[in-house]
C-alpha cells in the first residue's frame, strides 16, 4: 500500500471529544492491520442481515436502507465508549473545515464524563464564554431534548447552527440549587491560536496558546522572535482553557522547548501499529532559562501532552490546577460513501509513562484563581477583597449623592487593560509564575556567585 493510499485511509485525531466552535483536525497515521474476513465473529453478521431483511419486509413503514445501516453503525460505536462515533458525509466535511479555526458555533468543547454530557472548556471570547459557561458544567438538555444516552456527534449536531440563532442549554453545575437554562446566540468563532507580549515592568515573556491549530507552531515561533526571547529572563506559557487540537502540532510546539530526540508523548493501543513514540526533532529554540506553564481544568488533550512533556523532562514548572484528563486517541476511518467513523484506538502517555486519560496532569505547584460568578473572567482573591472595598466605597458615594458612573475614558482604559491581559485581571496564577521565575534567577545567580 503506497503512502497516498495510507493517507486516504486513516487519520488520527488529537482530541477525545466533539468540538464546538474550535478547530479540530487529524494526524496522518500508518497502515492498520486488516480484519480477517474469515474471522469466526463475522458469522454473527448473518443475524444482522436477517434483522435488516425482517425490517425491510415487515416494518409498518418503509425504511431507507442507508438510514437503517447508519443507525446500526451509530449503535455499535455508541456502545463501545463515549468518544467513538459515526459521522455522516456532511459531518465529516464539516470536521475537515474546522481545521482552519473558524466556523459558526458557540465556542465549547464537550465530552462524556461519568456518563454525562460535560463541557471540557469554553473558549475565551466566544458566545459560550460570554455567557459564563464553565469547564465541568453538565449539559442536561439541548433545546429541551434530554442528553441522556445522546452521543457526542448528536450533541454536537444539535448545538451547532447558523450564526444569529439561539440554542438553549440546561446546565447543572456544582453549587447550583437546581439546573439553570442558558440561552446562547450562535456566532462565527474565529480563533487566533497564539498571542504574546513582554510583561509590563518585567523582563519576562508571555505566550498564550488558545488552541493547537495547523498554524500554531509557526505562530509560536513568530511570537518567540517578536518578544525577543534571547534578551529575556524567562518565559510563561499559558495554556489555560486550551481544550486541545492537533497531536502533531502539540509535538511540534514541545519541540521548540526541548532538546533534540526527547520523547514528547507515546500512544499505546491493542493493535501493534498504535504503539507510537513521538520525539522532538529540531531541538530547543529558546535559551536555557526558566519556563512556567499555566494550566487549569480547561486544559485538555494536546495541552496535556505539552504540559506532560515539559514536566517530565524538568524543562518547565507546571503551575495551576489539575488538567482535564482527556488522553485517548481517536482514529478517523473514511468510508466509501463519504461518511466516516471515529474510533478510539489508543491512549496517550507522558515521557515517563504516566497515563493522561482520566488522570490529567498534576501541576508541580497547585494554585487556583478565584472565580467570581458575576464576572466573565477569572480574578484573584486579592482582587475579590478589593472588590468588596470598592462596593463599600460606591455605597458611600450613593449615600452622599455622588454618581457611580465611571468616566468614559476610565472605562476604555479598563477595557484595554483587560484585553492586554487576555481576560485576566490581577491574575494570581500569572503573578506566582513571575515570582517563580524571579526566584529561580536569584537562586541561579547565587550559585554562580
Amino acid at each position: 500500500m503506497n503512502k497516498d493510499k495510507q493517507r486516504k485511509r486513516v487519520f488520527i485525531i488529537a482530541l477525545s471529544s466533539a468540538i464546538l466552535g474550535i478547530a479540530i483536525s487529524f494526524y496522518m497515521f500508518g497502515p492498520m492491520s486488516r480484519v480477517d474476513a474469515k474471522d469466526e465473529s463475522y458469522k454473527e453478521l448473518k443475524s444482522f442481515s436477517e434483522v435488516i431483511s425482517y425490517i425491510q419486509s415487515n416494518y409498518v413503514d418503509s425504511v431507507d436502507n442507508k438510514e437503517l445501516v447508519y443507525s446500526a453503525i451509530k449503535g455499535m460505536l455508541k456502545d463501545l465508549d463515549p468518544h467513538s462515533s459515526f459521522m455522516t458525509p456532511e459531518m465529516y466535511k464539516e470536521m475537515q473545515v474546522d481545521t482552519k479555526g473558524r466556523f459558526e458555533g458557540i465556542g465549547i468543547e464537550i465530552t462524556i464524563k461519568d456518563e454525562q454530557l460535560t463541557i471540557v472548556s469554553p473558549i475565551e471570547g466566544t458566545p459560550a464564554f460570554e455567557k459564563d459557561l464553565k469547564a465541568g458544567d453538565m449539559i442536561l438538555k439541548i433545546d429541551s431534548v434530554s442528553t441522556r444516552d445522546m452521543t457526542l456527534s448528536e450533541a454536537a449536531n444539535r448545538i451547532r447552527g447558523p450564526k444569529g440563532t439561539n440554542v438553549v442549554l440546561l446546565i447543572w453545575r456544582e453549587g447550583f440549587d437546581k439546573p439553570k437554562e442558558f440561552t446562547i446566540t450562535r456566532g462565527v468563532v474565529k480563533l487566533a491560536s497564539v498571542s504574546s507580549r513582554v510583561l509590563e515592568g518585567e523582563n519576562i515573556g508571555y505566550i498564550r496558546i488558545r488552541q493547537f491549530q495547523e498554524n500554531t507552531t509557526s505562530d509560536v515561533k513568530n511570537a518567540i522572535k517578536e518578544i525577543g526571547v534571547d534578551k529575556l529572563d524567562g518565559l510563561i506559557l499559558d495554556i489555560r482553557f486550551n481544550a486541545g487540537g492537533l497531536l502533531n502540532v502539540a509535538v511540534d510546539v514541545a519541540d521548540i522547548f526541548l532538546p533534540k530526540d526527547q520523547v514528547v508523548v507515546t500512544t499505546k493501543g491493542r493493535v501493534k501499529e498504535q504503539a507510537m513514540v513521538f520525539k522532538s526533532q529540531s531541538g530547543s529554540l529558546v535559551p536555557d532559562f526558566p519556563i512556567v506553564v499555566l494550566v487549569n481544568a480547561g486544559s485538555a488533550s494536546a495541552s496535556e501532552i505539552l504540559a506532560g512533556a515539559l514536566k517530565d523532562w524538568n524543562r518547565a514548572v507546571i503551575l495551576g490546577t489539575k488538567t482535564f484528563g482527556k488522553g485517548s486517541v481517536q482514529t478517523i476511518y473514511p468510508l466509501d460513501d463519504g461518511s466516516a467513523i471515529r474510533l478510539t484506538t489508543a491512549k496517550y502517555y507522558t515521557p515517563k509513562g504516566t497515563s493522561i486519560h482520566g488522570e490529567g496532569i498534576t501541576p508541580d505547584i497547585l494554585i487556583e484563581n478565584m472565580v467570581v460568578e458575576d464576572k466573565k473572567r477569572i480574578i484573584t482573591e486579592a482582587y475579590a477583597i478589593r472588590e468588596k472595598d470598592l462596593i463599600k466605597m460606591e455605597e458611600s458615594k450613593k449615600n452622599k449623592g455622588v454618581s457611580e458612573e465611571k468616566p468614559e475614558d476610565e472605562e476604555e482604559k479598563e477595557k484595554d487593560e483587560e484585553e492586554k491581559s487576555g481576560g485576566y485581571i490581577e491574575d494570581l496564577q500569572l503573578q506566582r509564575a513571575i515570582d517563580i521565575i524571579k526566584a529561580s534567577l536569584i537562586f541561579s545567580s547565587s550559585r554562580k556567585g
